[in-house]
């Protein structure tokens, strides 16, 4: 996973601004008692780092792959 999809997942979640404080002040143990943000710009994937919030902020199993987005339709002349 892409670390802006991981931004994605979160804003989609929790909300833009919220998403950045929990990425900022949410201890996550199963990343090694780091902050989201710290997770990141230590290497860790960002799919682990979504999952273990995931995890700690109760988000049901069917929303952890994010919300269905339409395809955008090409233009046709």
């Amino acid at each position: 996973m892409r670390i802006s999809d991981f931004w994605r997942l979160m804003d989609d979640e929790f909300g833009t601004g919220y998403s950045r404080v929990l990425a900022k002040s949410l201890v996550l143990t199963r990343v090694g008692g780091r902050t989201a943000q710290e997770a990141l710009a230590a290497g860790v994937d960002a799919k682990d780092v979504w999952l273990a919030v995931c995890d700690i902020q109760d988000v049901p199993e069917e929303r952890r792959l994010g919300r269905d987005i339409k395809p955008r339709r090409s233009s046709e002349s």
